[in-house]
Parts: C-alpha cells; structure tokens; sequence
C-alpha cells in the first residue's frame, strides 16, 4: 500500500477514535486525557496495532497542540496581569522548584545513577504540563476562577526557568565547558527578556497589524506570528510554549478576543493530537519494568505539587478550595519531562531514565486528570467546608 494512503487511513481511523472517545468522555463527565493517552498506547510502540506511518504527523501535530494550548491562555490575560502575577508569585515558584525537583534527585541517587542524571531527574520531577493544565483549565471551566492566575504564574514560572535548565543541562550530558553553558543560558535569558518587553511596552502596536473584524487574515496572521516567534524560542533553547505565551499576552482588545474564537477550533484539534502522540510515542513494554518505582515517585510528587500550588493560591488570597484546585491541577507532568529525559537518554547518561520518566508522566497526567476534579464533587467540597470550619473554632 502506498505510505501516503496508509497515512490518510490511519490518520482518519485515529481522529474518529478519538471523536468516540472525546464523546464517551463528555457522557460519563471525565476529561478527554486519559483517554486520548490509552488511544495512543494501543496504537503505538508496543501496542495491540502499531501506526508507524502517522507518527512523524502526529510528532509535528503535537507541537502544534502545545503551542496553541499555550497562545490561546496568553490571550486571556494581558502583560501587566502575567508581571503582577509573577511578582507575587516569586516565592511560589522558590517553593515549588524545591519542593518538586528534589524528589527526582534523590531517587536518581537511590538508584546509583549518578549526579548528572540526578540533575535530569529533577528536571522530570519538577515541571508540571502546561499542555495537560491548559486543557484541563478549559475542560472544568475554570479559566475564569481566582485561583487561575496563581496555576498560571507557576506555569510560566516553570517553563521560563526552562530557558535557564535545558542549556545547562545541555552542557551537563555533552561535557561541555561552564563557559559555553554560560553563554546558551545568556542568550536564553536575553530573548524572553525582549519577548517581554515588547509584549509590555508594544502590545497595543502588535494588535494594530491583524484585522480584528475579518477572520480568514486574522486566523492566518496571529497563528503564523505565534508560530514564528515559538520556532524562534526554540531555535535559541528557549520554550516553545514560552514563545507562544507571551504572543498571547502581546495582543489585546478585540484582536485578542476574536483571534480566540477563531484559533480555538484548531487548538482543540492540535491539543488533541498532542495527548495521543503521547502514548503513540510511548512503548508500553518498556514502562513495566519501571512502574513500581515511577508510581511510587508519582505518589510523593503530586503531594508536593499540590503543596506548592496550594500555598501561591493562598498567597494570592485565594479561599480553601480554591487551593486544592490550584495543588492538584498542577500534578500532571508531561512535555518538558519527556523532553529533558531524552536529553539525557539521547547523551548516553542512563537508559534506564527513559522508561521511568515515560510512566512517571503517564501515571501522573491519568493520575492528575481524575484528581483535577475532586474539587467539583460534592462529598469533597461539604469535608473542605467542615474541615474550614474546625480550623476557625479552634481559633476562635
């Protein structure tokens, strides 16, 4: 058969797949994820059926998701909302950074492999999906809640200390000199510095060059900019999603409220296609022998990232339950992790992290789907309430 035929054949049976279970899914109440990543699983590396022809459309498509993921949440806020936000969330992010990279470490270090691929570990352990948040923000409906801003913050937080990370791991795996490590972090710093910047002092000029009331330039102009400014992050090894972000933050008014509507169609699909490359990409024969302990690592992770998303929500003001929102929607890692694993797969440090990052990602994106929701459920949110209500008798 021709590989372009096979293609379009397993491409149209994965999207109509997907279409079942994105339906399934709204049915029963439960987010698309997991599903999209069990999809995936099945049809990949591994699996009952392996598609080995839409892999590299499903590689590029998923980057695509990501990026999208990330330009649709910058278009609902503005510059000044993400640098106050930052601001106030600067010892968040301190916490959050210790509290989920040493973890990684010091597992890395309880399995003998040394203090780079502890490093690397660390990396895997600390990052919460921004891909996986963004859509589990949108699917609950909570974009608009307080304790938003505060996920957010830590998310753009984490991705930007990305751009200081990945160059020095980068130097790290390959032995490079501190010089050269020095020089990659620089130049990463300096490029967000001046995507900020202009998202700042610029934004409203940036807006004036799409067409706010026609779609078809609209939609081609916005998306081909946060496109081109993503590639551009990446080129320099500064996030992709990053890029794309502060994209989103740079337009305002009705540019920034129209190119919403008309990019979100997109970002749906894209998104969609991310979470199942995921588990296409992922051999599940592989992750068996390392389930115990990334369950385990799992397990004590998304304790400490509910920890850390709690106290910026709190921070921020935000009440009791909006904390346990903001802590357990942040437990799903995912992109960056699988990203920093294979740096230091790919450079030879330890095979062993390969599998073990891929079913720490895996357990805690299904684990972080299902636990986003508790909030929502009743019996839940009636035991916040009385345990709030012991707290302030006690003080009293």
């Amino acid at each position: 058969m021709h590989e372009t035929t096979l293609l379009l054949i397993e491409v149209g049976a994965l999207l109509l797949a997907m279409s079942l279970l994105g339906r399934l899914a709204i049915r029963i109440g439960l987010s698309p994820i997991p599903f999209y990543l069990l999809l995936g699983l099945a049809f990949g590396n591994g699996g009952l059926l392996p598609f080995d022809a839409s892999e590299e459309f499903f590689a590029t498509g998923a980057e695509i998701g990501v990026i999208l993921l990330l330009a649709l949440l910058g278009l609902e806020y503005t510059a000044e909302e993400l640098v106050i936000g930052l601001k106030s969330s600067r010892r968040a992010g301190i916490l959050d950074a210790v509290m989920n990279a040493l973890p990684g470490a010091a597992v890395a270090l309880l399995l003998g492999w040394g203090p780079i691929a502890a490093v690397a570990l660390a990396g895997v352990t600390w990052v919460s999906s921004s891909g996986v948040v963004a859509k589990l923000l949108r699917d609950l409906g909570r974009l608009s809640n307080r304790e938003t801003p505060s996920v957010l913050a830590v998310l753009v937080m984490e991705d930007l200390a990305m751009a200081f990370y990945l160059p020095v791991l980068s130097a790290l795996v390959v032995g490079a000199s501190l010089m050269q490590g020095a020089i990659g972090v620089a130049i990463a710093v300096t490029i967000v510095v001046v995507i900020l910047f202009l998202a700042l002092r610029h934004g409203h000029v940036i807006s004036r060059f799409f067409p706010a009331e026609h779609a078809e330039p609209l939609l081609l102009g916005v998306l081909g900019l946060v496109m081109l400014v993503a590639g551009l992050a990446a080129e320099v090894s500064v996030s992709a999603a990053v890029g794309a972000f502060l994209v989103g933050i740079a337009l305002s008014g009705r540019v920034a409220a129209n190119a919403s509507a008309v990019l979100t169609p997109l970002r749906d699909l894209f998104a969609a296609i991310f979470f199942v490359f995921f588990g296409l990409a992922t051999d599940s024969s592989e992750i068996l022998s390392m389930l115990l302990p990334a369950a385990g690592l799992a397990a004590l992770t998304i304790l400490t990232k509910l920890v850390s998303g709690a106290y910026a929500a709190r921070r921020a003001g935000v009440g009791t339950l909006g904390q346990w929102r903001a802590g357990l929607v942040l437990a799903p890692r995912g992109e960056f992790s699988i990203v920093i694993a294979g740096l230091a797969v790919g450079s030879g440090i330890e095979p062993a992290l390969a599998p073990l990052a891929t079913g720490y990602v895996l357990i805690t994106i299904l684990a972080g789907s299902f636990l986003a929701r508790l909030p929502d459920v009743e019996w839940f949110r009636a035991a916040v309430r009385r345990r709030s209500k012991r707290l302030a008798a006690a003080k009293a």
